[in-house]
């Protein structure tokens, strides 16, 4: 049965970013960004609906009296390609960080480029760190959240952390408050796996980090709030597949 469903959200899931990429492309370069960050709110919303609706997972937001309602850095646990969309509509005006490779991507690439995302060259070390603080300022000045994974890449629940100095650069330099996220949607959708499993994920705003502590502080600060509480959401998780498997 998971199979079945995970297969059929897959396909659904494909079909429908081709569909509204292809459909909204007369008009993506034209419009103003606004309407392009619609598109790719409506297609974040979409694919969460398809995730829930098919593959059988519900999706839980603890902490909500924490989302930032100016401009701030929302610093996310990575564990599957879920929170990559699934964050989007929670936020006001967000912009991701993501590996530049992505702007090669035929018309997807286009898309993050027209709509202000950042990307990283993560070969590019004290430059490429650079680049960013200064295209994440431009952006931030603008309103704009910007949603940082500080891992750099997906890492399964329980996995030791490998935190960047990414995070701690936009810290330093922005001297805005830094939402922590922590979730658990590595048991649901692991990285890596054609099966996405039924569950609960989780996504968990916890309370922002103020402005002024030093770099060595504020990493210490930033990963003990994620790692603990993405740990405790996964052993929630795994109680729940658990439970489910006894059913």
């Amino acid at each position: 049965m998971n199979f079945i469903r995970s297969l059929a959200f897959n396909v659904a899931f494909y079909i429908v970013t081709a569909v509204m990429l292809i459909a909204s492309l007369p008009f993506f370069f034209v419009l103003p960004q606004g309407f392009g960050m619609w598109v790719v709110r409506t297609w974040a919303r979409a694919s969460v609906w398809l995730h829930v609706r098919i593959a059988g997972v519900k999706v839980e937001v603890r902490g909500a009296e924490n989302i930032p309602q100016t401009g701030a850095i929302v610093a996310a646990k990575h564990q599957s390609a879920f929170e990559t969309f699934a964050l989007i509509p929670l936020l006001k005006n967000p912009t991701i960080v993501m590996k530049r490779s992505i702007r090669l991507l035929p018309i997807f690439g286009q898309y993050t480029v027209r709509t202000g995302m950042i990307h990283v060259d993560r070969e590019g070390k004290t430059s490429a760190l650079r680049d960013l603080a200064a295209r994440a300022k431009a952006e931030l000045d603008k309103g704009r959240e910007i949603i940082i994974f500080p891992e750099g890449t997906r890492r399964a629940p329980g996995a030791k952390p490998e935190y960047q100095p990414g995070i701690a650069l936009l810290y330093r330099t922005l001297n805005v408050p830094v939402v922590p996220v922590a979730l658990n949607s590595g048991l649901f959708w692991p990285r890596r796996q054609f099966v996405h499993l039924p569950g609960t994920i989780v996504v968990e705003f916890l309370p922002a980090i103020p402005p002024g502590l030093d770099s060595r502080a504020f990493l210490n600060r930033l990963q003990g709030a994620i790692e603990t509480a993405s740990d405790a959401l996964a052993a929630e998780g795994r109680r729940q597949i658990g439970e489910a498997g006894r059913a």
